[in-house]
This record gives structure tokens, sequence and C-alpha cells, in this order.
């Protein structure tokens, strides 16, 4: 009789193949590790001279792209530690839309700062109660620094929303921001509503169209929808509209149950009855006023061909999402079958027309009054990763528009703001006393990633900048940043963010470093890792592609 071995310790306890991970050195700095990787890959997107990524997902999707949002949610991440950073990254995608990146890489500088105290004999408790004592003074001294006026702005103003919305776009598409800002504000501000703070992001949408350049880019009011008219009507003016999600088709008589047909007469006669059914329906709808027929599911034959005898134009929506959205944008009800509808569910379109751009057909749907109003920019671009990667600083403007309908203060950009906040932070730790100072010093330090990151990423000399940065500082002009457009001025690359007209939203970095403490304390808090023994089975299958972007 074989003797076999009883486990002991936490192997008694646990099912065999598990792992279990304790203690400072196997848990905490891997874990630390593994985001300091993570944010590794996202830091040299950081700024506007940030590197693109070109990550491919697992449906072999490309992505080449310097958003750090896109680039995190494409990688899927496995680390459980790494995933922290990861959700925090997205929840300010979700609350700002934009700064992911600094939240990510600013984590992550936490995080290497940490494991040097750590290495140097300081507990992670002690780090997380200086981390949390910083963070606290950061948001103090972040509200200090916010420019004088700055709340009160007028979001219709183009000139001020431009000014607001250039760093976001700047980081995603240097060099292009000026085009696309102006874009962006018109859009923006013509579907703002009478209270900004109901701004709905919703409301400006984008239409990728390949071939041409940044300059065919145009705002339309009302939605560009892909694709042609049906029909041979292509073009209508001050029409009133009628749309069937459920599709103009035949389908709408059809009778179920079986019909005995003795003789040939009696089918032509069945035959015929459909027809006029299906005649009277398509009058029916023309009777009430409507131009324009939008469908939002097959279209027949017969019923085309009864729609252009009454001279009806004809369109597909196969995207519920578009559908519910033009219902939004001419103020429609959509109506689930064919049938007459009442005047209240009858919309209005200024124009409608089918006009071909850049080889490809869209219709164009302008709507100037009726719901609340839709904008389109129409993005041009040579391939489809242009178009996608300038859809994204697009999505980043819209999203800096709303958060700052909801809170217009500016703090400060080129990291004029964070050099500010790093000499404030060692100071603050001087004051302490305890091994707190420590880490307050530490987090001060962090925030040099900023300035530095933009420095190395436009292929500067780091440390040179730093310091001279620190210089102004010291002598009270807490608004030099880094001049990314060339250092020709008499201090080098160090210049005024006020005159360079850099600023950054005060929300968004806000929640962005608030997140970012919070993600490394979580990470920090850790000190044990057990994994319970993978499942047996197959993998489960990812989701089905295929669905509708939104």
């Amino acid at each position: 009789m074989g003797f076999s071995m009883q486990p002991y310790g936490i192997q008694s306890m646990l099912k065999e193949g598990h792992k279990h991970l304790s203690g400072l050195d196997e848990a905490v700095i891997k874990n630390i590790d593994a985001c300091k990787q993570l944010s590794t890959i996202t830091r040299t997107s950081l700024g506007p001279n940030g590197m693109n990524k070109m990550v491919i997902n697992h449906l072999d999707k490309l992505f080449v792209t310097n958003d750090a949002a896109t680039i995190v949610n494409e990688l899927e991440v496995q680390h459980p530690a790494a995933k922290i950073l990861v959700l925090a990254g997205k929840a300010q995608q979700e609350e700002i839309g934009d700064g992911a990146n600094l939240t990510i890489s600013f984590a992550g500088e936490l995080l290497q700062n940490a494991e040097e105290l750590i290495r140097t004999g300081l507990h992670p408790s002690e780090i997380i109660s200086g981390y949390t004592k910083a963070i606290k003074k950061t948001t103090e001294v972040l509200d200090e620094l916010v420019e004088k006026d700055s709340e009160s702005m007028d979001v219709r103003n183009k000139e001020q929303v431009v000014t607001r919305t250039k760093a976001a776009v700047a980081s995603k598409q240097h060099g292009q921001e000026d085009i696309l800002c102006n874009l962006i504000a018109d859009a923006c501000i013509q579907v703002c509503p009478k209270n900004p703070a109901n701004f709905d992001v919703d409301n400006v949408r984008v239409a990728k169209l390949v071939g041409g350049g940044l300059h065919n880019c145009t705002v339309v009011r009302g939605m560009v929808l892909k694709g042609d008219a049906a029909g041979s009507i292509k073009h209508m003016e001050k029409a009133k509209v009628a749309v069937f999600a459920g599709g103009v088709d035949t389908s709408a008589t059809d009778t179920k149950g079986t019909v005995l047909i003795h003789s040939a007469e009696q089918l032509e006669n069945y035959a015929k009855t459909e027809e006029a059914k299906v005649e009277e329906l398509i009058k029916a709808v023309a009777d009430s006023g409507a131009k324009v027929i939008v469908s939002g599911a097959a279209i027949g034959e017969m019923a085309l061909h009864f729609c252009e005898r009454y001279k009806l134009m004809v369109l597909k929506i196969s995207s519920k999402f578009e559908l519910r959205r033009f219902c939004r944008t001419t103020g429609t009800t959509a109506l689930l079958k064919l049938s007459q509808p009442k005047p209240d569910e009858l919309g209005f379109i200024d124009s409608i027309s089918v006009e071909e751009i850049g080889g490809s057909r869209v219709t164009v749907v302008r709507s100037e009054e009726g719901g609340n109003r839709v904008a389109t920019v129409v993005l041009r671009g040579s391939t489809d990763s242009i178009l996608d990667d300038l859809e994204r600083a697009v999505d980043d403007g819209v999203n800096t528009y709303k958060a700052m309908c909801r809170d217009s203060r500016i703090v400060p950009g080129a990291a004029a703001t964070e050099i500010e906040l790093a000499r404030r932070l060692k100071e603050f730790s001087f004051k302490e006393t305890g091994l707190d100072q420590y880490a307050i010093a530490k987090f001060g330090e962090s925030f040099e990633m900023v300035p530095r990151t933009l420095a190395e990423n436009a292929g500067l000399n780091a440390m040179d900048i730093i310091s001279k940065l620190y210089e102004n500082h010291a002598s009270g002009n807490t608004k030099a940043g880094i001049d990314l457009r060339g250092g020709d001025s008499e201090d080098g690359v160090c210049k005024d963010a006020s005159e360079m007209n850099i600023w950054d939203l005060y929300v968004t970095k806000f929640f962005a470093l608030k997140y970012a403490a919070d993600a490394a304390c979580t990470v920090l808090r850790v000190d044990q890792i057990i994994m319970a023994k993978p499942a047996g089975g197959p993998r489960r299958p990812e989701q089905p592609a295929g669905m509708d972007e939104d």
C-alpha cells in the first residue's frame, strides 16, 4: 500500500491546481510590475506627440491609435492587478470621456514609486496613508490653480469652446486640432439644448467616408446615412416623413390560413386583392401628407412600385440605433405596421437628398426644426484606420464639451499644472512628520511623469526641461509649461501656457488623478493573490461579432 503525503497548510484547504502568491515579493511587487508594464504601454501615447500603437484584437481587427481607452479595451488585460488600472481608465472614460491615458500612466507611476518605497522598507499601509493625504492636498492645490473667471464661460461661444477642447483633441490628432476643433465646436454648439447641462453626446454623430482629406470635412445639421434611397426619387424639400419600423412589405396583408383555390381565375383574383391591399395601404400613407417613407426592414418589390407611383421617396435604415436617431432628429413616431399615420406621428425634414461623396452614396437628411437637433461631422480620410482615429479625436472633443457644460473651469496645460503640483506637494511633505512624508514626496515626484513623458515623446531632453520648469515655477511663474512647437523662445522650451493658449479642463484632471490614486492604493492593499484552479471544459466563446458599434 503506497503512502501518499497528506497535504498541509494552505494546500489542505484548496483544491489542487490552485495558485497562491503571498507576501511582499511575490504578490505586491508582482502586481506592481504588471501595472508598470501596462502604464509603459499607454505612457508613450500621452500628449500631442504621443506615438501610435498598433493593436490587433482577438477578432483580427486592426487599431492604429494613441487613444489609451481604445488600446486597453482591445488588449484584454488578463492580470488581475493590471485590470484594476484598466477599470480606472474606463471609469475616467465613462465619467469625462478623455484623460484615460493620464489615469493609467499616473497610476503606474505611483505604483513604481511605491515599489521604491517598499524596497527601502516602508510598509504598504504607510504608503497608502501618505498617498491619501497627498491626493487630498492635490485637490486643494488644483482648486488654487484654476484660471480666474473661467467658470463663467458661455458654452455657445465658439472661441471659448475651441480653446478648451484644443488640448483634448491635440493629444489624439496633433497638428490637425485647429480644423477638428472648429468642426467639433460648430457641431456641439448647434445641438446644444437650452440648458447646456442636458447636452447629449449622442447628438453629435460621425460619418466616416474614405477618400478626400481633412480639408473636405464638413458639419451637416442633421444626419448623414450611408446608403442610397430605394426608389428613383432622390431628392425632397420640406417634406413630411413616416417611419415604419416593421418594414414596408406585402407581409402586412398576409393571411395566416390555407386557401383552397379551384380555378385559374380564383388564383388571379387572389393575387389581385393582395395587390389592391398594398396599393390601398401606400395610398393611405400618401394621403396623410407624407412624402418620405423610412423603413426599418425589408421593402417589398410591390410596395416599392406603388411608392413610385404615388411619388414617395423610400429610405431603408437597417440599424435600430440609427432608426431611433432618425426619429429623434425629425420628430417622428416609428409605427410598427404599415398603416395610415396620424398627423402627430409624422415628422418633418427640410431637405433630404442622395449625394455622392468620394465614391460612396450617402443620404443627407437636413432638419433645422423638429425634434432635438442632431449634427453630423463628416470625416474624410485616406484609410479606415485614419478615419477611426479621427473619430476618436472627435469623440474626445465632444466629451470634453459635455464635461465643460457641467464644469467649465480650466487649469494651465502643457504640464504646467503637474509641475506646480509636484512642487507644492514636495513642500507639503517637508511639513509632515512620520513616515508619510516619504510617500507624499514620492507622490509629488510622480507628477514629473507628465512633463517627462511629453518631453520624451517630442524628442527633447527631459531632465533639462524639468529642471527649467521647476526654476520657472519657483520664481513664481506658475503657468510655465513645455513649448512643444519648438523651443525658439529665449528660455528654451519653457513657455507660459496662457500665452500658448493650452488649457486643460479642471474636471478631467481632477477625476484622472483621483481615480489613479484610488487604483494605486487598491493595488497596494493586496498582499496575497489566491487563484482557484481554473474550471475545466471548453473556453466560453467571446461575444459574437458584427454588432452595431453603439
